[in-house]
């Protein structure tokens, strides 16, 4: 049976007082994110905010001659667009759906004049944008100092994390443009995690086996991240 789309499924969302919710809900549009759907291009003007429930949406930075590297990723624990109420209205970031499912899209208006009451809503906010700054920062760490096996490892966790389930529905060439490195490397990882029992892959689907041991087989930074996620947003998932 198909679960039933609700904005609660968004941990931000559930997290806001009653009051705050009856404002926005009258605005909030659920919309399907397919897979490789753009939200925003570098340096365009935000007109919604976006609060993913069962989709994950990448950040990528993208170069000059057209290559790119994940900055970080928003699930159902956060929202995409936080530089509308940080006061940049523009992002140098490209917003791509890396895992297909539905989010909540917000007239951008609305967002930021709930954002200016001053309210719970706005010190949320300011937690989650800590968080994920903490997230941006660790993963440049993670990709100047760690092998791609730990690349990969961290990038699969916080991925689970942000879905239901255990199986991610991806092509190793999108993993690897993700990681910002050779698609060869990414298959060699693979293969030795899927020849250690932590991971099976197949025709585009990656399915964790073991995730206690993929958890200690990668580097400290999925920790870090996750550690830093739960002491700013102590959010139980909505049911």
């Amino acid at each position: 049976m198909t679960r039933a789309h609700t904005p609660l499924q968004n941990h931000l969302f559930a997290a806001l007082t009653q009051d705050e919710r009856e404002r926005l809900l009258p605005q909030l549009q659920l919309v399907p994110m397919p897979l490789g759907h753009v939200l925003y291009e570098s340096g365009s003007q935000l007109q919604h905010v976006y609060f993913p429930t069962t989709c994950i949406v990448s950040l990528l930075y993208v170069m000059e001659d057209g290559h790119s590297a994940e900055i970080a990723i928003v699930g159902n624990e956060g929202l995409v667009g936080i530089a509308l109420f940080m006061g940049g209205e523009t992002t140098p970031s490209r917003a791509i759906v890396q895992s297909a499912g539905h989010a909540y899209r917000l007239p951008s208006r609305q967002l930021k004049d709930e954002f200016f009451r001053a309210g719970p809503l706005q010190r949320l906010l300011l937690r989650y944008t800590q968080a994920l700054i903490t997230q941006m920062a660790q993963t440049a760490v993670c990709n100047r100092h760690h092998s791609v096996e730990q690349q990969l490892c961290r990038w699969l966790l916080l991925s689970l994390d942000r879905l239901s389930a255990n199986e991610l529905v991806m092509t190793q060439e999108l993993i690897a443009n993700m990681l910002g490195v050779r698609r060869e490397g990414v298959t060699e990882s693979a293969g030795r995690l899927q020849k250690l029992g932590l991971i099976t892959y197949r025709r585009g689907r990656i399915t964790v086996l073991d995730r206690p041991a993929l958890e200690e087989h990668a580097c400290e930074c999925y920790a870090v991240v996750k550690k830093e996620f739960d002491r700013l947003l102590p959010v139980a998932a909505a049911a």
